[in-house]
């Protein structure tokens, strides 16, 4: 019985020694900030970071990685949008009457009037191109203020992260800038003027259903920062997935897992 009692003991302290060993060089490997949070995961060099992306790379490489793909992923959205057709040919963003709309719509086009709509579609996504082709500036300077935190949230975010993380720092400057641009290019055709006659006339009809907004500026500037940020979410896709869209050589490090 005492052969068996001092074996348990024995058991016991070797286990809790073997535990605290292991622990104890898992936390000498593994930086955590003030709350806990691991910051970079170990590696052959002091700083590198073995996230998901950037096997190897220092903090500092993978940083300035995220960084070049945003760029480059802002600059072809203003490039293919901040065209003729770039909103009005592509299906996925191609702006619409809206919802409320479209019981209006109908019978406008019942009533002959099919032209009107189109040309009201027409004139939507003309001026949501006219906007996105000066966007970029605004994406670079957010892109520029990127931190190691930003970073790293990234990183252990999901697909769409970085995507994410523009829409959160861009969208007020966004409207911002788009809004006057928007409105500059809808009144050069009096599409403004036409939208807001006939949806407030719609509007004053008993039983006509869900009111329609009449700020048509503010509803394709909605509409168009919806479509950029669907297309730059695209570029995202592209660099993390398609090798061949890691176009520089530092890409190809930090997105190769």
């Amino acid at each position: 019985m005492k052969i068996y009692t001092l074996f348990l003991f024995f058991l016991f302290s070797f286990t809790v020694s073997f535990g605290q060993g292991i622990l104890g060089k898992l936390n000498k490997v593994v930086n955590k900030d003030s709350n806990n949070n691991v910051l970079t995961l170990p590696g052959k060099n002091k700083g590198a970071s073995q996230g998901v992306l950037g096997k190897g790379l220092s903090n500092d490489e993978i940083i300035s990685g995220l960084k070049e793909a945003l760029s480059i992923g802002a600059k072809n959205t203003s490039k293919n949008l901040g065209v003729t057709d770039g909103f009005f040919k592509n299906a996925a963003i191609k702006i619409l009457m809206p919802a409320e709309a479209q019981k209006a719509e109908k019978t406008l086009r019942q009533l002959g009037m099919g032209n009107l709509v189109d040309n009201a579609i027409l004139s939507m996504n003309r001026a949501a191109e006219d906007a996105a082709s000066g966007i970029t500036n605004i994406f670079i300077n957010a892109i520029s203020q990127m931190t190691l935190s930003d970073g790293l949230k990234i990183l252990q975010g999901s697909d769409n992260a970085a995507t994410d993380y523009l829409k959160k720092t861009t969208t007020a400057q966004l409207t911002q800038k788009m809004r006057p641009v928007i409105d500059s290019s809808l009144a050069k055709v009096n599409a403004t003027g036409y939208w807001k006659d006939v949806f407030t006339a719609y509007n004053k009809i008993p039983f006509s259903g869900q009111k329609v907004n009449t700020d048509l500026t503010a509803y394709v500037t909605e509409k168009a920062l919806s479509g950029i940020f669907y297309s730059i979410g695209q570029e995202e896709q592209k660099i993390r997935k398609d090798p061949s869209a890691r176009v520089t050589g530092l890409l190809q490090k930090v997105f190769t897992k």
